[in-house]
This record gives C-alpha cells, structure tokens and sequence, in this order.
C-alpha cells in the first residue's frame, strides 16, 4: 500500500480504522503543516479499510496480489459456473 503524502490530510481516520495497525502519522509535517499518514513497512493484509475510510480520494492506493487458482479439470470445468 501507499500513502500519497501531498494528498493526505493527517486526520489520521485510517491510522485508527486500521485493522493489523500498520499506519502511524509521521513526525514531520507535509506541505501543508499536517502529520501525513504512512505505512510501517509491515503487516499490512490488503484489506483496503484504510483506502474506504480515507475521505481524500486519491491518498491511499492498496495493492492486492492475486492468488494463483488450480486448473478446474472434468466435471468442475464443465459446471464452472456454478461454483
């Protein structure tokens, strides 16, 4: 994930909505005199809280990887949609 420090606004909503805690507001003020939000470095599990409660649009982006899924053979290609 990444905080975009030009755009935060440090009200600090998704430090405190942040569900394995990785947030905190940095210690230096942004362009615009506030604490900007940033990632530690750690834990983060792409959940994408911070990103909803954000109220700037634009601030916080979360990168998902995507699992990789098994082949469907026989029966299961064959009824794929109703799984």
């Amino acid at each position: 994930m990444t905080i975009d420090a030009a755009e935060c606004k440090g009200c600090g909503v998704c430090v405190d909505a942040c569900p394995p805690h990785c947030l905190e507001l940095r210690p230096e003020l942004n362009a615009y005199g506030v604490h900007a939000a940033r990632y530690t470095g750690e834990s983060c599990s792409g959940c994408g809280v911070c990103f909803y409660v954000c109220p700037e649009p634009g601030a916080i982006t979360v990168y998902r990887l995507n699992a990789l899924r098994p082949a469907r053979t026989g029966v299961e290609a064959r009824h794929a949609a109703t799984l």
